[in-house]
């Protein structure tokens, strides 16, 4: 099976930064597509970035656009979703998700799921 590890989470302060890793190991796809999810308290899940197994495509929420930024390095099967300018609408279960397909695609699917990291932010 397909294991993601996330970790990085945390307490910051209104406008501060924090990265988060994902760590794939197990029977993974080499390259494959990978994102960041969210949920708040009370709310649905939000698919916040996506990268393409190529790294040549990224994706972002609307909310997110400018202060996020999502990466990933292959040879580490690791991705990184860098947060920046972090604001009172962040806090979050942040979720890192793999696919099954390298390439990005608006019905794409999310095959497997880490246990999720917690960001707070504090004024």
């Amino acid at each position: 099976q397909v294991q993601l590890v996330e970790s990085g989470g945390g307490l910051v302060q209104a406008g501060g930064s924090l990265r988060l890793s994902c760590v794939a190991s197990g029977r993974i796809f080499s390259n494959c597509a990978m994102a960041w999810f969210r949920q708040a308290p009370g709310k649905g899940r939000e698919l916040v970035a996506a990268i393409s197994g190529s790294d040549a495509f990224t994706r972002y929420a609307d909310s997110v656009k400018g202060r996020f930024t999502i990466s990933r390095d292959n040879a580490k099967n690791t991705a990184y979703l860098q947060m920046n300018n972090l604001i009172p609408a962040d806090p979050a279960e942040y979720s890192c998700a793999a696919a099954r397909q390298a390439f990005l695609s608006s019905r794409m699917e999310y095959d497997d799921w880490g246990q999720g990291t917690q960001v707070l932010v504090s004024s």
